[in-house]
């Protein structure tokens, strides 16, 4: 399954619906990851309001299953059993939500009672119970459940490649066996996610930029990405996933985002050669990366961090560079803001909540013109009436699936109104809603449109979007 933001399919004579278009630089999820941020301080809920206005659409969550049911559940697929400890993450979901912000979790971590009482970076003796957990969170955040946020995006494991996250990555006799056994992690936990949500985009990998692929004495074993993720694809080439989730920081934190790695480790500029090996392996014709992770820690919070001002510049070209491949579809920061209950200081402000010098400011200005929710389509050309999607998050905070939301609608082709009208649609579960807008003579081919909506619920809450239309 692919995401609908950037992905150009030829239209059916008969449909007038059209997918967005896949054009580098036009669109994508940014935002951060920050546990202890958004979760955990006294101050979370005025983090993630700050962190909207400085531009983020997407907050990622790690949902460890060994933290949220440290005792085996009595009914392990109910979203609600009794044991399952999730107050913090519906809060902080629906923090975000009010923001109109997406989310997304990555389930981790194998609580003791599912692998003989070993650490969580050991695999469960049975995998059905990673399956029902991960049923049980989907369907939590299905958009089934008043008051439980829609979840859309999803990833399993975090850093996979590393002993650190998943023991062993090699065998007795020095033969690899991490990434066979990730391959049935993720099988297990993909099943998971799509019996809770159906269209849930669930996202493969979260692998970390690099790695040995070989044993060493006194040192943690790791694999490489590029070796991982082949070893995987080895282990089950059907495995489906909505996209490769990476985290292609660089070798040290003073290195330019630019910086070029030796292969098969994956940096941001390698990412190309990457999504090209994906789709052999995987034998698809494409293949979505989102970089799931990234950040540049500062000094003198770390001595081996950059300035403020060098952070700020590196917070623009990790962006650029990310924006130039239209298979990027999200790109994540980590962390929002230094804190003591998180020894990555990576954070746009300092642990006082002091902005480090321009880093918030060169964030919003890089993510802003990439909004997701202002999404980019394309349709034949000759059609009259297209019908599009928008996404209308922050609707779902008052208002229940199927409640209408009013719009006044124009589209453009540069200056010029080329119509105007108003309509009701339905809320969908996923927080989004559908209109048919019109392009008086049809659509022209190689033509660029656009067309803005005000939209409006009952309880007043106005919101905007500008859509980015193109004839085909």
């Amino acid at each position: 399954m692919r995401r609908t933001i950037r992905l150009v399919l030829i239209l059916s004579l008969v449909a007038a619906i059209a997918a967005p278009a896949a054009m580098a630089a036009e669109r994508m999820w940014v935002g951060f990851h920050d546990d202890p941020s958004y979760r955990w301080v006294d101050d979370r809920l005025v983090r993630i309001e700050r962190s909207a206005r400085d531009g983020s659409t997407i907050v990622r969550l790690l949902v460890q299953w060994n933290l949220v049911a440290p005792e085996r559940p009595a009914n392990a697929t109910n979203p609600f059993d009794p044991s399952y400890r999730l107050d913090d993450v519906d809060e902080a979901a629906r923090a975000a939500q009010e923001m109109d912000q997406e989310v997304m979790i990555t389930i981790s971590g194998t609580p003791r009672w599912a692998n003989g009482g070993q650490n969580a970076n050991r695999m469960p003796r049975n995998l059905r119970d990673l399956t029902n957990f991960s049923r049980a969170m989907a369907a939590r955040y299905s958009g089934r459940y008043n008051g439980f946020p829609y979840i859309r995006f999803w990833s399993v494991w975090n850093e996979p490649n590393l002993n650190l996250f998943l023991t062993p990555q090699f065998n007795s006799s020095g033969r690899s066996v991490a990434p066979a056994n990730y391959a049935k992690l993720y099988a297990a936990a993909y099943a998971g996610i799509k019996a809770g949500n159906s269209t849930a985009q669930v996202a493969i990998g979260e692998t970390s930029a690099r790695g040995r692929d070989r044993r060493i004495s006194g040192v943690s074993d790791t694999h490489s990405p590029g070796k991982f993720a082949e070893l995987v694809a080895r282990a089950n080439p059907r495995l489906k996933f909505s996209a490769w989730a990476h985290h292609p920081y660089p070798s040290t934190p003073n290195l330019r985002p630019g910086q070029v790695v030796k292969w098969p480790n994956v940096s941001l500029t390698s990412l190309p050669r990457f999504q090209e090996n994906l789709k052999k392996w995987f034998r698809q014709k494409n293949t979505q990366i989102w970089v799931t992770e990234y950040g540049h820690q500062t000094r003198p919070e770390d001595s081996l961090g950059v300035p403020y001002s060098t952070q700020s510049a590196y917070i623009k070209q990790s962006i650029d560079i990310a924006r130039r491949y239209p298979f990027v579809g999200m790109f994540i920061w980590f962390v929002y803001q230094d804190d003591q209950g998180q020894p990555w200081e990576s954070g746009l402000y300092r642990a006082n909540g002091s902005a480090k010098n321009g880093s918030p400011g060169r964030f919003g200005a890089s993510a802003r013109p990439l909004d997701a929710r202002n999404a980019v389509f394309a349709f034949r050309r000759g059609t009259v009436t297209p019908l599009v999607k928008l996404h209308t998050r922050r609707y779902c905070v008052g208002d229940t699936t199927g409640t209408a939301i009013g719009m006044t609608w124009r589209t453009y082709r540069g200056t010029r109104l080329l119509d105007v009208d108003q309509q009701t649609s339905r809320l969908q579960r996923d927080c989004a809603i559908t209109a048919r807008i019109r392009f008086p003579g049809g659509i022209k081919r190689g033509v660029t449109y656009t067309a803005t909506f005000m939209l409006n619920d009952i309880n007043g809450v106005v919101l905007n979007r500008r859509l980015t239309i193109r004839g085909i």
